[in-house]
């Protein structure tokens, strides 16, 4: 299986409505799931005109929380033991929202669950949401909307005591 097949896969999906595609073939094995109601078309558009992010790049210093702390890792690299991060859990382009003119998933100071969406990632044109899996508070966005994110790379710091 090469990629045309799985771009054909993709194309077959969008034309029959399918939100989940699962194969097993030898040792190969594909998975491919679509984002819930999303505006694909309309995220690919505004890639094309992408606004500046409304928070911080992740070399940027980080901006102090609500309660005046500071989310950056102290100077050792070790994060605090009440944070935590988000990881991606694929290759593939970051989104904070749904659509251009929807508001953001999750802003700094944001309250989440561990079934909150915090972001988009697509990966070969599918639109992924992903969830937090944690609870807390949103103490620093690390990725910059429309950029690539690679496998396990932290997208959110969540402060969750």
């Amino acid at each position: 299986m090469d990629f045309r097949d799985i771009k054909r896969i993709v194309e077959l999906m969008d034309q029959h409505g399918l939100s989940v595609f699962k194969l097993e073939q030898d040792e190969t094995k594909l998975e491919l799931k679509k984002g819930g109601d999303l505006d694909v078309k309309a995220i690919q558009s505004w890639l094309a005109s992408a606004p500046a992010p409304a928070f911080a790049p992740a070399h940027a210093a980080a901006a102090p929380a609500a309660g005046g702390s500071s989310a950056a890792p102290p100077a050792d690299g070790a994060l605090p033991a009440n944070v935590k991060e988000i990881h991606s859990p694929m290759v593939g382009t970051f989104y904070s929202a749904s659509s251009p003119e929807s508001e953001t998933f999750v802003k700094i100071g944001s309250k989440i669950s561990a079934d909150s969406t915090v972001c988009i990632i697509e990966a070969m044109k599918v639109m992924n949401e992903i969830k937090a899996d944690i609870s807390g508070e949103i103490v620093e966005i690390l990725v910059e909307n429309g950029t690539a994110v690679q496998y396990g790379e932290p997208l959110f710091r969540v402060k969750t005591a």
